[in-house]
């Protein structure tokens, strides 16, 4: 028996495996890839584009996320415009989520401290706490509460762990 004879087999199976790569798929049904040099782009072993993989579906915030409330019943918002000639706040939720609320003569306007404020007060980038009626797509304002976030309310609201100390 000749003693090269299992090396070319062996050598033979290799060119084999090689030949018949481009062919094959792999277990989650994509085409195999060819990555070349480091860093090169990756190209499939076929020659052919590889087809699209599907978007990862958004991240869905429920309801009671979005409709966190203290105690109080006042709601955390950004400020993002003030329409005095509608009678319109645009407000932003921390999770950049927007609400359209309607001011009326109603309305109340404070500060931290309790003291009264007027409309033009409010600026595009204030952090105001909202008590609002008749929810849905359009809401009236109660009261705006100007005032910061404290960073415990941060976390009892809008994260999944406590506030580390």
């Amino acid at each position: 028996m000749n003693k090269r004879l299992p090396y070319t087999i062996f050598a033979a199976a290799v060119l084999a495996g090689i030949a018949l790569a481009p062919y094959a798929r792999a277990q989650d049904g994509t085409t195999p890839m060819h990555h070349g040099r480091p860093g090169g782009s990756s190209i499939p072993a076929t020659g052919l584009a590889p087809a699209p993989r599907p978007a990862p579906a958004p991240a869905r915030t429920s309801a009671a996320a979005q409709d966190k409330k203290t105690s109080a019943g006042e709601a955390f918002f950004i400020v993002a415009s003030v329409d005095q000639s509608k009678s319109q706040f645009l407000l932003k939720r921390p999770t950049e989520v927007t609400l359209l609320v309607k001011v009326d003569a109603n309305t109340k306007y404070v500060d931290d401290a309790g003291q009264p404020m007027k409309t033009m007060d409010f600026r595009a980038g204030d952090t105001i706490w909202l008590t609002s009626t008749g929810g849905g797509d359009e809401p009236t304002a109660v009261r705006i509460r100007k005032g910061q976030m404290t960073v415990a309310e941060l976390h009892r609201s809008y994260l999944d762990y406590p506030e580390i100390n």
